[in-house]
């Protein structure tokens, strides 16, 4: 049994640059932006009940094999951030994609994307399927969804 057609999940945290994010324009440097979808992704595995600490007891690690972000308009100093996260992709993979959107307008201001994929503790190797654990939990997230 595999989770059905209905929606997959989505988290969306907001916060607020801080002044050691940004650069002497004020802009926030481009690097912490990955720091930014973290707060999301972790999120969005804690409303599936799949932290990494789940993760970890269930016998997988998650590592990110691919990251992708696009800057439209940058985030600036003060400026409260509105970070969604989305599961995309859940087969055979971890994709999730995010849009950070400037909270108050909603302009959106960079968008991104990861993929994690399974590897076992026990031996190191890369899972061609997401093992048992991640299903279960999106099957029990799905069926809890109005």
């Amino acid at each position: 049994m595999t989770p059905d057609d209905r929606p997959l999940p989505r988290a969306e945290v907001e916060l607020e640059v801080p002044f050691h994010d940004v650069d002497m324009m004020e802009v926030a440097w481009h690097g912490h932006y990955v720091r930014y979808l973290e707060i999301a992704r972790c999120r969005l595995l804690d409303a599936i009940d799949y932290n990494y600490l789940q993760m970890r007891a269930s016998g997988f690690a998650w590592p990110i094999i691919d990251l992708r972000l696009r800057y439209a308009a940058p985030a600036r100093f003060a400026q409260r951030l509105a970070i969604e996260a989305r599961l995309s992709e859940w087969e055979n993979r971890l994709k999730i994609d995010y849009t950070i959107r400037c909270a108050e307008s909603r302009k959106r201001l960079t968008r991104a994307w990861s993929v994690q994929v399974a590897v076992g503790l026990d031996d190191g190797e890369m899972r061609l399927a997401s093992p048992p654990a991640l299903i279960e939990r999106l099957m029990a997230w799905q069926e809890a969804q109005p």
